[in-house]
């Protein structure tokens, strides 16, 4: 396996739990969903304000990814922006209005473009780097999980529906 086959399958991955599984199967996702973007688009500003037991909303858990896509989007293009990296902030949202909403949407759309356009060009990583790039892939497809825990209408079809 080259890094070109090992980029190239990173992001058919990325581009499933973003864009949705193809209908007649998947990788991660079950066929037909429509993937995360989608089912986001879904949702209202109010549903996106809410937590479930106690934990973070919806729009908290998108603007988390938004970020962790957005840092590895500037290393790729150069900087360290991880030392400077403050986590925490995304998960101080609470409730959004629908322009905020939009506004979240719209920046986890342009990340995960991104992303996949660096895929694209694939280069040597270190072992260090090469574990982020693949743990990014897996930390979008956890949250992904979260919010469709918290927002049934989140969710994709089930295993073996129409």
């Amino acid at each position: 396996m080259t890094t070109q086959d090992l980029f190239a399958s990173l992001a058919t991955l990325l581009r499933e739990l973003a864009h949705g599984a193809a209908p007649t199967n998947g990788y991660v996702l079950n066929k037909g969903d429509a993937g995360l973007l989608a089912s986001l688009g879904r949702l209202t500003a109010e549903e996106a304000s809410a937590a479930a037991h106690g934990g973070a909303t919806i729009a908290a858990h998108v603007a988390h990814v938004t970020y962790g896509l957005s840092l590895m989007n500037r290393w790729r293009a150069g900087e360290n922006p991880f030392e400077s990296a403050d986590w925490s902030l995304a998960w101080k949202i609470g409730a959004v209005s629908d322009a905020e909403w939009a506004r979240l949407r719209g920046e986890l759309r342009k990340e995960v473009d991104g992303q996949l356009a660096a895929f694209e060009t694939p280069r040597e990583l270190t072992a260090i780097e090469l574990n982020g790039v693949i743990a990014e892939v897996a930390h979008v497809a956890y949250h992904m999980g979260a919010i469709r825990q918290i927002q049934a209408h989140a969710r994709g079809p089930k295993h073996g529906a129409s």
